[in-house]
């Protein structure tokens, strides 16, 4: 029999759970690096973003998703469509809820129920909560899930964070590198600028606003001390462009200064940010503008 105890393994580890459980938290705990961006708002990750962890022998693809919920326009669908694409291309699942969390999507527990893929129950936020809380929390998702494994941690006190990328690594299957072992994520630059500058919207705008808002950045170019970058705001309609910009112009001024801050932290570079608003009509039940905005692949 083949001895793997030092063999090399690498596999693709996805991260689900409802909105607001800490993704996107763990997610950049596990990497070292903030890849996700982080709001309180529920559906702050749209896309299925990638980021890569190398050690000797092993090397880690996480996938952070959109939270699990139920589609009230196309757009919605197509953030469901990547979690689960996302249970068949795992070779290891990372389910994670939040202690004292009950609920669930009956579909994806059943389809999870029925899979060989390795699953691993992590229990976050325990920090906020009781033991007696964090026994039962663990009870209920093991009688729905009786073959994961149970981790319990805090994503944002980095509580029992070793533990668990013990036993994802143990969970791999052997394989070479998929990735060479100094590169982050598989995603371009660009991705992580529209991101940031996302993440500021949610963070100054209210209600709707936000989920009404795609970011594409349209140029980024390089220069010997600054980059330049434009990127268009896109809206659904005229009076969200109106707010989006504000009175005398003061609210994209403010969100611009704040995204530029926030990108040259990122990037360690001086940045140049001129931001645009346009209007394209209900673009979230659009098949054709979300596949130009990158919402019908992974």
């Amino acid at each position: 029999m083949e001895n793997t105890e030092n063999a090399h393994r690498a596999g693709f580890v996805n991260l689900i759970g409802n909105p607001n459980v800490g993704k996107s938290t763990l997610m950049n705990q596990l990497v070292g690096e903030r890849l996700s961006i982080i709001t309180s708002k529920a559906q702050t990750t749209r896309h299925r973003i990638k980021g890569i962890v190398d050690g000797d022998n092993f090397q880690i693809i996480y996938s952070d998703l959109p939270g699990i919920l139920t589609p009230a326009y196309k757009m919605q669908e197509m953030m469901m469509k990547f979690v689960s694409e996302s249970l068949k291309d795992a070779d290891l699942i990372l389910y994670l809820v939040e202690c004292g969390e009950t609920k669930y999507d009956e579909q994806i527990v059943e389809k999870l129920q029925k899979m060989d893929t390795p699953i691993i129950l992590v229990i976050n936020k325990i920090d906020k909560s009781t033991a007696e809380v964090a026994t039962a929390t663990t009870t209920h998702w093991q009688t729905l899930l009786p073959k994961a494994d149970v981790v319990q941690i805090s994503a944002l006190q980095g509580l029992n964070l070793n533990l668990l990328l013990q036993k994802i690594i143990e969970k791999l299957p052997v394989n070479p590198p998929y990735f060479p072992k100094d590169q982050l994520t598989d995603r371009p630059m660009r991705f992580f600028v529209s991101e940031i500058i996302r993440e500021k919207i949610l963070l100054n705008y209210k209600k709707e606003i936000p989920y009404s808002v795609e970011v594409v950045v349209d140029e980024y170019k390089e220069e010997a001390d600054i980059v330049r970058i434009m990127a268009t705001l896109y809206v659904e309609r005229d009076t969200q462009k109106a707010i989006i910009i504000g009175k005398q112009g003061q609210a994209i001024k403010k969100l611009g200064m704040e995204s530029r801050a926030a990108i040259e932290e990122f990037i360690q570079q001086h940045v140049y940010l001129d931001l645009s608003v346009k209007v394209l009509k209900d673009w979230r039940n659009n098949d054709l503008i979300m596949k130009r905005f990158g919402y019908s692949g992974s």
